[in-house]
C-alpha cells in the first residue's frame, strides 16, 4: 500500500532519516503553539520566546521523536538505536537545562513546567504505566495546551484567562490533528490491502483504495500545519514591531 510511512517521510538512508525523524510539519505545528501563547501575553520578550521555542524543539522535535522511533521504528529509519538514544538524551537534557535557566532568571514556577514537560516526553513516548499517558486526550493536552500555556507563562510570569482560552484552542487543534493522523498512519503503516467501490447517484462507480481515503485528511494536515505556522509567525512579528 503506502510506500512511505508518513506523507513527509523521505526515502530511507543517510541524512534523509534525520530529517524525517523531525516530523517537520508536526514539529513546526507544535512549536507554533509556544509562539501563539507567547504572543498573547501582556508583555513580550523575543529572547524568552527564542529560548522557549528552542527548549520545545529539543524536547519534542528531537527527544520525543527519537524515543518514538525506538519503539517499533514507525518511520522505518535506519538510524542506529544507540544514536536515537543519544539524540533523545541530548535533546531532553538540553530542554531541561534551558528550563532550569529560565526558572532561575525568570520565575521559579517554571521549575514546575520543566518537570511536567520532561515527564510528558518520557511517559508519553515510552508508553509508561501501561500507555496510560499515550491516548488522544493526553496527546491534545501534552502537545497542544501545554506548549501554549508554557509560552504564555514564560512571558507573563503568571497565568490569566486569555492564556487558558488560547491553551484550550491549541488543545482542540491537537485533538483534530490526532483524529486526522491516526487513520492515515494506520493506512500507510499497517494496511496491506484495501479494495472497494462507491456507487454514485447517477449510477457510475468509483474505485476506492488507500490513496483515495487518505488524500483528504493528509491535505487537511498539511494545510493546518502550514496555517498555524504562518499564524504564529504573524502574531510574533506583530509583537516585535
Amino acid at each position: 500500500m503506502g510506500e512511505r510511512p508518513a506523507f513527509y517521510a523521505l526515502q530511507p538512508g543517510g541524512w534523509r532519516d534525520y530529517l524525517t525523524l523531525l516530523h517537520p510539519p508536526y514539529t513546526a505545528w507544535h512549536l507554533s503553539y509556544v509562539a501563539i501563547g507567547a504572543a498573547v501575553a501582556p508583555q513580550f520578550n523575543g529572547v524568552r520566546l527564542g529560548a522557549s521555542v528552542l527548549a520545545f524543539f529539543l524536547a519534542v522535535g528531537l527527544a520525543a521523536h527519537a524515543l518514538d522511533e525506538l519503539r517499533g521504528r514507525p518511520l522505518r529509519t535506519r538510524i542506529p538505536d544507540a544514536t536515537l538514544r543519544a539524540i533523545a538524551a541530548v535533546g531532553l537534557a538540553g530542554a531541561v537545562a534551558l528550563g532550569i535557566v529560565g526558572a532561575i532568571v525568570v520565575d521559579p514556577w517554571l521549575f514546575l513546567f520543566v518537570g511536567i514537560g520532561a515527564f510528558i516526553v518520557v511517559a508519553y513516548n515510552l508508553e509508561l504505566f501501561g500507555g496510560r499517558f499515550h491516548g488522544d486526550a493526553w496527546f491534545a493536552v501534552s502537545w497542544g495546551a501545554f506548549p501554549a500555556l508554557t509560552g504564555y507563562f514564560a512571558q507573563a510570569e503568571t497565568t490569566r484567562w486569555e492564556a487558558v482560552l488560547v491553551a484550550l484552542a491549541c488543545m482542540l487543534f491537537s485533538a483534530a490533528q490526532r483524529r486526522l493522523s491516526t487513520p492515515v498512519r494506520r493506512l500507510r503503516r499497517n494496511v496491506t490491502e484495501l479494495e472497494g467501490r462507491m456507487r454514485m447517484a447517477d449510477g457510475t462507480e468509483v474505485g476506492v483504495d488507500e490513496s483515495l481515503i487518505r488524500e483528504a485528511p493528509e491535505a487537511a494536515l498539511r494545510a493546518l500545519a502550514a496555517g498555524l505556522s504562518i499564524l504564529a509567525g504573524g502574531m510574533v512579528v506583530a509583537r516585535l514591531r
